[in-house]
């Protein structure tokens, strides 16, 4: 098993970082380009950039701003919202992102993935998945977690690596926000049928929580964003007890 990466996640709205629970009842948590210079000095392994209403607004992700932050920091850098074309990946790359993520557009248009891999590759390609457990099944949903897919979850997994993807990044809605743990039911399982890297998302609370997704499942990642960004828990901190918990991290 590779080294566990730790990631910090901005949430963007409206050129601030934001942060809420099961994706609503959002909180100012502070300026994007302070908040991605201290993750660097922390020692955070990547960086992710999420605009989460350019696909409710019909816009593309802030460029501008994805810019100001590729100059600050010296980590890879993730960006998704609003990328629907290889010409909106092709701006963000640009602008200095490493990898992007797309979720509607690909649920919406599946060869985009394809497409993305076929230019940039697979490395470049993120699909996040958004998934929420409704009526006894773990669902994609779309539109910032608005709008149910007709997609199971770990199917939508499995279909997006064989179109190119080379990462997922999966957010248990049920937990986003709620800093009781990650869900290790659905990251579990999509990181068995899978054989590219996950990105656990959603639900850290305390230093624990990574030591049981790490433990319980074979996600390559844990993603968070309240608990760095209001100072719960200092990465530099987290990575010593996971290493003394005998957890392998970068």
């Amino acid at each position: 098993m590779l080294k566990r990466r730790i990631i910090p996640c901005l949430d963007i709205k409206d050129g601030r970082t934001v942060k809420g629970v099961n994706f609503v009842n959002l909180i100012d948590a502070g300026d994007p380009v302070e908040l991605a210079k201290e993750y660097v000095k922390q020692g955070a392994d990547e960086l992710v950039f999420l605009d989460i209403t350019a696909t409710i607004e019909n816009r593309k992700a802030l460029a501008g701003l994805v810019e100001r932050i590729a100059a600050e920091i010296n980590i890879p850098f993730t960006v998704g919202g609003g990328v629907h074309t290889i010409d909106d990946v092709a701006a963000l790359i640009k602008a200095g992102a490493d990898k992007v993520t797309v979720n509607s557009a690909a649920v919406k248009r599946p060869e985009l993935i394809s497409e993305i891999a076929g230019q940039f590759g697979s490395q470049c390609v993120v699909v996040a998945i958004d998934t929420k457990f409704v009526d006894d099944d773990w669902i994609v949903f779309v539109n910032g977690g608005r709008t149910p897919a007709d997609l199971n979850t770990v199917d939508w997994a499995c279909r997006a690596e064989e179109l190119g993807a080379g990462e997922i990044l999966l957010t248990s809605m049920n937990n986003d926000g709620t800093k009781s743990g990650f869900s290790i039911d659905i990251t579990a399982e999509v990181s068995r049928n899978i054989n590219i890297p996950v990105i656990a998302s959603g639900g850290a609370g305390k230093m624990e929580h990574f030591r049981e997704v790490f433990f319980r499942t074979s996600c390559s990642a844990a993603l968070a964003a309240s608990i760095f960004h209001f100072g719960e828990i200092d990465i530099r901190d987290l990575k010593q007890y996971l290493k003394k918990e005998n957890i392998a991290v970068r």
